[in-house]
C-alpha cells in the first residue's frame, strides 16, 4: 500500500508541476491594463494601438477599470499608463530606482519595467501616445513585452509633418496657379476617409505631428459668409461633404496628436467673388482693397471659429508685392481674422500661424506681427525646391539663421524634390546629415516635408502600375528616414546602418541583404544632389533634373537666368563648368568642387548603386514586383549620371573652343556628345513602360530642358528627339564651319506690329544709337541688338515708373508680343525681371525667359535683358510692377525674338553650334 501510495503521490505531483506550469504559460500570455488620470483622446488611441498589437502577438488583454485601487502585485503582468505628473504614476516611478531624476519635456515619454509591472508615462497626452506607439514597435519586433525596459526619449524638433497639395497637374478651365476648389471632381480621394486613416497611421507610427494642406484659396471651399453668400464655389451638396470630411480629417488627426494646418496664398478670391466685383482672381501687382481685405479676414475668422484646432500656413508673397503690403497684410488681415474667430469661440487658444519665408521679408513680417500674436512659426526652402547638400551655406544659409533668431520656432521645409522626382529616393546617410545641417547651420528646430515626387498628382506615384500606386506606400522608406531623423538626428551611424538593414530587408525578405538595397539607395542618393548643384539653371522646379539638360544651357547658361543662390549657398564651394574652363584657359588653380570631380564622382555612384542592388536581387522573396521598381530607379539614376557625363565632356570642350577657335575641339566633343544620346536612350526605354511622367507640374511654369506648356515633354521618350536633333544640328554647324560657310548666325531685324494706344499721350521713338530712352532721363542708347532696330519703343517717364506701375491699355487686331526690357540691376529703383523662383504667374504670358541677353547699353543705366509678353487680338492692358522698365515694342505673336548680346559674342558664338 505504501509502494501504491507514493507511486500516486508522484502522480499527482506531477500533475499538479504540469498544471502550475501550465498556468504559469498562461499567465505569461495575460496581460493587464490600468490607466491613470483622466481619459484624453490621444491617451485613449494609443491604449487601443497598444492592445491591438498585444493581442495579434497572442496576448490576452485586460483594461481594468479606471477608478479601481490600485492592482496587487500578482501573477499577471500590468502596465500602468499615464501623465507622469498623476499621483500613482509618480508613486510607481519612485519604487525603482534606476529613473532619472529630470522626466523628458514636450511629447516626452519613459517606460520602466520591474517584475510584474511596467510604467508608461508621458510628459502630456502626446507623450503618452508615443510611449504606446514605441511598445508597439517593440512588440512587433520582438513578438513578446520586452524585459528589464529603461526608456526615456523625447522629440528634437517642436514640429514634424508632412504636406498634401490639394492641387493639380495642370490649370482648371478658367483659372490660373493654385486655384483648385475643393470637390469631389477635382479631388475623388479628398473624400476617401479610408485612405485618410492609412495617411494618419502612418504619420503617427512615424511620430509626425503636424499635416499640410496646400491650396490657393481653400476658404470658399470651407466656410459661408454672410456678407459674402456669393464667394462660395461649390454647391450646397458639396459645401456639406466638405464640411463633413474636414471635420473628421481634423478629429481624426487630433486623436494622433497631429495638428492640421491649412496653407493658402495671398492675395487670393475666390472665382464668384471676383466675377461678382469685375475683378481677377488674383493680381500680384494690384494694391490691398477695402473690400479684399474685408472678404479675406471675415474668411479667416468664420475658418477659425468652425474649425479651432486648425493652424494656418500662411504664404504672403508670389500673389502680392512689396515688403509694406506684406506687412499689412500680415497684421491688419490675417492676424485680426484669426483673433475674429476666437473671439467668437471665447477662446485663448491660438492656433499656430506658419508664415513662410518665400517670397516675402520675414524679419521686417515677424517683427510687426510678434507683438499682436505669439504662437507664430517662421518657415524656408531647405535646399529650394530641390535636394542637394547637406552642408548648407552663404546667403541661404544666413537667411535661415536670421529667421530661427526671431523669436519663435523656425521650421525647414524640404520643398519640391525636382531634382529627385520620379525615382525612388532612399539614402538615410543624407537625410540624417541634412537634419542635421537643419540645426546646426539653419538653426531650424521643425520639419515640413513634401513627398519625394509627384506632389501635383498626390496620392499617386508616376509610376505606371494599375491599380495606381500610393505615394505612401512607395516612398515609405522617405517619410520613414525625415521622421526618425526629425525626432533624433543624433542617432549613431552603425546603429542606423543595422536599422535600415533589418527595415529593407523585412521588406523584401533578404534579411542582412537589406544592407546591400540600403547601399543602393545611399550611392544613387548622391548622384541628383551632385548634378544640380554644379551644372543647373536653378533649384526650383522650372528644371526636371532627371529629364536632362540642353548643350546650350551647359555652355551659356546665364541665357537662362542661373539662379544664384543654387551655386553660392546649395552645396559646398566649388565651379560652374564656366567658370571651370574659364580658369582652364588661364591656368589659374580651381577652388572646391569642380564640375570634372562630379562628373566621375557621379559615374561611380552609379556603378556602386547598380552592383549593390543586383546582389540584392538574387535574394528577394516578398514584394518582388516592387523591388524590380527599386531595381530600374537605380538603373535610371545610373543612365543619367552617365548621360550627364559625357555631355559635360562635351560641353567642356565646346567652352575650350571660344578660347582656342580650334575646330578640333569641336570635333573631338562629338564621340561624347553621341554617348550622351545614347545613354539618354538607354533612360528612355528603362522609363518608357515605368513611368507616366517625369514630373507632376505639366504647365508652362517648367523651362528646364524644354518648356512644358500644355502637359507637353515630361516623358524621356519626348526629349529624346530634342538632344538627337541637337547632335545633328551640331554635327552640321561643324561642317558648315570647316567648309567655311558659316562664321556666326545673321538675324533679321524684327518687323514691328501695329497697336492702337488707349492713352492718346503715349509717344513712341525708334530704338536707334543716341536716342534717349526716358523724357525726364538724359540717358541715351550706346548699343543694341540688330533685331530691334526697327522697333518702335514707348518713351516713359523713369519719376512716373519709380513712383508707381507701368500700365498701358492697347488695342491690336491680331496676336502681339510686347518687348520689355529689364534692367541687369538688383537695386529696387529698377523693377526686377519676372521670376519664377519666388512667382508662379511669372510665365502667364510666356515672360519667364530672357529672349535678348544683354541687348541695349546706355550711357548711366545698367544693360538690359529683352523678355515677351504675348497678348490675344482685341483690347489688352498690360502691368508692369513699380521700377523703371522699357516697353521696347511690339512684333507679330508668331516671331520669336533671338539674337545675341550687343558687346560679348561668346553666347552667340556658342549657342548657334546646336541650332
Amino acid at each position: 500500500m505504501k509502494k501504491y501510495s507514493l507511486i500516486l503521490g508522484l502522480i499527482l505531483l506531477a500533475f499538479s508541476s504540469l498544471a502550475q506550469a501550465k498556468s504559469s504559460v498562461a499567465d505569461e500570455k495575460k496581460i493587464n491594463i490600468y490607466v491613470a488620470g483622466t481619459s484624453h483622446a490621444r491617451i485613449d488611441f494609443g491604449i487601443k494601438k497598444l492592445s491591438e498589437t498585444l493581442r495579434q502577438n497572442g496576448f490576452e488583454v485586460t483594461m481594468l477599470p479606471k477608478r479601481a485601487k490600485m492592482p496587487p502585485a500578482g501573477k499577471v503582468k500590468t502596465i500602468f499608463i499615464g501623465i507622469a505628473k498623476d499621483g500613482l504614476i509618480q508613486m510607481l516611478l519612485k519604487e525603482l530606482s534606476d529613473v532619472p531624476a529630470r522626466s523628458p519635456g514636450k511629447e516626452g515619454f519613459q517606460i520602466f519595467s520591474a517584475g510584474k509591472k511596467l510604467i508608461l508615462a508621458g510628459s502630456d497626452p502626446s507623450g503618452v501616445l508615443y510611449g504606446c506607439m514605441e511598445m508597439v514597435e517593440r512588440i512587433k519586433n520582438e513578438g513578446k513585452i520586452p524585459e528589464k525596459l529603461t526608456v526615456s526619449d523625447q522629440p528634437e524638433m517642436v514640429l514634424r509633418g508632412t504636406c498634401i497639395g490639394v492641387q493639380k497637374p495642370v490649370y482648371l478651365p478658367g483659372r490660373t496657379v493654385y486655384e483648385y476648389p475643393y470637390t469631389p471632381e477635382n479631388f475623388p480621394w479628398f473624400y476617401d476617409k479610408s485612405l485618410w486613416i492609412k495617411y494618419l497611421d502612418m504619420l503617427v507610427e512615424n511620430r509626425m505631428n503636424s499635416l499640410y494642406l496646400w491650396n490657393g484659396h481653400p476658404f470658399a471651399s470651407l466656410v459661408k459668409l454672410k456678407d459674402y453668400p456669393y464667394a462660395v464655389e461649390v454647391d450646397d451638396e458639396t459645401f456639406k461633404k466638405n464640411e463633413e470630411i474636414f471635420s473628421f480629417l481634423t478629429q481624426e488627426a487630433d486623436k494622433r496628436g497631429i495638428w492640421v494646418i491649412q496653407m493658402f496664398y495671398n492675395i487670393i478670391v475666390s472665382k464668384p467673388f471676383a466675377e461678382k466685383h469685375g475683378i481677377k482672381t488674383q493680381d500680384r501687382k494690384r494694391p490691398i482693397t477695402p473690400l479684399i481685405a474685408d472678404y479675406t479676414r471675415k474668411s479667416i475668422a468664420a475658418f477659425v471659429e468652425k474649425y479651432p484646432n486648425v493652424g494656418l500656413l500662411i504664404t504672403l508673397g508670389e500673389a502680392m508685392e512689396g515688403d509694406e503690403s506684406d506687412v499689412e497684410w500680415f497684421t491688419k488681415t490675417i492676424i485680426p481674422g484669426v483673433q475674429d474667430g476666437l473671439a467668437k469661440l471665447d477662446s485663448v487658444v491660438q492656433p499656430p500661424i506658419v508664415l513662410r519665408g518665400h517670397d516675402t521679408n520675414p524679419q521686417l513680417v515677424m517683427k510687426a506681427a510678434l507683438p499682436l500674436y505669439k504662437n507664430l512659426y517662421t518657415m524656408n526652402k531647405y535646399n529650394g525646391e530641390a535636394l542637394t547638400t547637406y552642408q548648407p551655406r552663404g546667403p541661404w544659409a544666413k537667411m535661415h539663421r536670421e529667421m530661427s533668431e526671431l523669436g519663435s520656432t523656425h521650421i525647414d521645409n524640404v520643398h519640391i524634390l525636382a531634382n529627385l522626382e520620379p525615382f525612388r529616393y532612399g539614402s538615410a546617410d543624407f537625410i540624417q546629415k541634412s537634419v542635421q545641417a537643419m540645426h546646426d547651420v539653419h538653426g531650424a528646430n521643425g520639419l515640413h516635408l513634401y513627398p519625394e515626387a509627384s506632389y501635383w498628382d498626390w496620392p499617386y506615384s508616376a509610376d505606371n502600375v494599375t491599380p495606381r500606386q500610393l505615394q505612401m506606400d512607395r516612398d515609405w522608406v522617405w517619410y520613414k528616414a525625415w521622421a526618425r531623423y526629425a525626432w533624433n538626428c543624433r542617432r549613431d551611424r552603425k546603429e542606423e546602418i543595422a536599422y535600415w538593414t533589418k527595415q529593407l530587408g523585412d521588406d523584401f525578405d533578404i534579411g542582412e541583404h537589406g544592407g546591400e538595397v540600403l547601399e543602393a539607395y545611399e550611392q544613387a542618393g548622391e548622384i541628383a544632389p551632385k548634378l544640380l548643384r554644379r551644372f543647373g539653371i536653378t533649384n526650383g522646379n522650372r528644371q526636371t533634373l532627371t529629364l536632362g539638360m540642353t548643350m546650350s544651357q551647359l555652355v551659356n547658361p546665364k541665357k537662362y537666368r542661373v539662379w544664384p543662390e543654387l551655386y553660392n549657398s546649395d552645396g559646398p564651394e566649388g565651379e560652374s563648368l564656366t567658370e571651370y574652363m574659364e580658369k582652364e584657359s588661364r591656368g589659374a588653380k580651381h577652388i572646391g568642387e569642380t564640375p570634372v570631380q562630379i562628373i566621375d564622382e557621379v559615374v561611380e555612384h552609379g556603378k556602386l548603386a547598380a552592383a549593390a542592388i543586383e546582389k540584392a536581387a538574387l535574394h528577394v522573396k516578398r514584394n518582388k514586383e516592387e523591388f524590380d521598381r527599386v531595381q530600374n530607379d537605380v538603373y535610371c539614376n545610373e543612365a543619367l549620371a552617365d548621360f550627364f557625363s559625357e555631355k559635360v565632356k562635351a560641353a567642356a570642350l565646346v567652352l575650350k573652343y571660344q578660347y582656342s577657335n580650334n575646330v578640333s575641339d569641336l570635333e573631338t566633343a562629338v564621340p561624347h556628345l553621341q554617348k550622351s544620346v545614347a545613354h539618354f536612350k538607354r533612360l528612355a526605354d528603362l522609363t518608357r513602360d515605368t513611368y507616366l511622367y517625369a514630373n507632376s507640374m505639366q504647365t508652362a511654369q517648367r523651362r528646364v530642358p524644354v518648356g512644358g506648356d500644355d502637359g507637353k515633354n515630361k516623358t524621356w521618350v519626348e526629349l529624346l528627339p530634342y538632344y538627337e536633333k541637337e547632335l545633328a544640328s551640331f554635327k552640321n554647324n561643324i561642317s558648315k564651319l570647316k567648309a567655311g560657310n558659316v562664321s556666326e548666325p545673321s538675324m533679321l531685324a524684327l518687323k514691328p506690329a501695329k497697336v492702337t494706344f488707349v492713352d492718346k499721350s503715349l509717344k513712341t521713338f525708334s530704338l536707334e544709337k543716341g536716342q534717349p530712352v526716358y523724357a525726364d532721363e538724359a540717358s541715351i542708347i550706346t548699343g543694341l541688338a540688330d533685331v530691334l532696330k526697327s522697333l518702335k519703343a514707348v518713351r516713359m517717364d523713369a519719376d512716373k515708373q519709380k513712383a508707381s506701375q507701368t500700365s498701358i491699355k492697347f488695342k491690336a487686331e491680331k496676336p502681339v508680343k510686347v518687348l520689355i526690357g529689364y534692367f541687369q540691376d538688383k537695386n529696387k529703383l529698377f523693377l526686377a525681371p519676372p521670376n519664377l523662383e519666388t512667382d508662379a504667374s511669372a510665365n502667364d504670358f510666356g515672360q519667364a525667359e530672357v529672349r535678348l541677353a544683354g541687348a541695349l547699353k546706355f550711357s548711366g543705366l545698367p544693360d538690359v535683358n529683352v523678355h515677351s509678353y504675348q497678348f490675344p487680338a482685341g483690347e489688352n492692358v498690360l502691368t508692369l510692377g513699380k521700377g523703371k522698365v522699357l516697353v521696347l515694342g511690339f512684333i507679330s505673336a508668331d516671331k520669336d525674338p533671338k539674337g545675341s548680346e550687343t558687346g560679348d559674342k561668346i553666347g552667340k558664338t556658342l549657342d548657334w553650334l546646336f541650332e
